[in-house]
């Protein structure tokens, strides 16, 4: 069980052992298992890495994200130049079908849309543009569309989950309606939850995921 002060200690470590941050940059501040990361970066990748360190701290229930981006000296945003690098980005990535994926560039901001046949395919697009420097984030609304028609055998995903070390399957609960896939139940952080749905999402045939997982963990409420 941890207190506020040990889990926000905990966060802070987190932060701190990333190569990209400066621990200076991020502050934390932590209720009863609710997480706030505020602070200023020069780059939108600083600004997930601190999220996904977050994220893998045991006794994060929920993470609210205040980090700002302010780039470095006189920079400023040019969406043409943005869109052009976006555009090389996702081409230049074997694993990202780039003639099916449309990118929009708004003030920093970009939108990923078009339809991909696998759940990694549209990660690894945003992963390629999220590199870029000169970006605020990135809206990631592809469309999964597997190409087989095979119905999605529920127990493949009910073993992977069970094959994984990370997990603890026992209270994680499969759905399957079509190409939908729903997952229920508890784990006990959010890198966990991530983790199932990965998984789930490797199965032939889903086109959507609904993951439903709720984190719980047996924190103090003191501090």
């Amino acid at each position: 069980m941890k207190s506020n002060e040990e889990l926000q200690k905990d966060v802070q470590e987190a932060i701190k052992w990333e190569p990209l941050l400066h621990a200076a940059e991020i502050g934390v501040t932590v209720k009863d298992g609710i997480v706030t990361l505020t602070g200023t970066v020069d780059n939108f990748i600083k600004k997930q890495e601190a999220e996904t360190a977050t994220k893998k701290v045991s006794g994060v229930n929920a993470i609210v994200e205040k980090i700002e981006i302010k780039f470095k000296g006189s920079l400023k945003i040019d969406d043409n130049q943005n869109a052009q690098d976006a555009l090389n980005a996702l081409q230049w990535d074997w694993q990202v079908p780039h003639e099916t994926i449309k990118v929009k560039i708004e003030d920093g901001m970009v939108t990923l849309t078009g339809e991909v046949r696998w759940n990694y395919q549209k990660e690894a697009a945003k992963k390629a543009v999220s590199s870029l420097l000169h970006i605020k984030g990135v809206i990631n609304d592809i469309i999964i569309k597997a190409e087989t028609a095979d119905q999605i055998e529920k127990k493949d995903i009910e073993e992977a989950i069970a094959r994984t070390w990370s997990i603890d399957n026992s209270d994680i609960h499969v759905k399957v309606n079509g190409h939908t896939v729903t997952l229920d139940g508890t784990v006990e952080s959010l890198f966990q939850k991530d983790e199932a749905a990965r998984i789930a999402w490797n199965a032939p045939g889903i086109w959507h995921l609904d993951n439903n997982l709720v984190v719980e963990y047996n924190y103090s409420l003191v501090g």
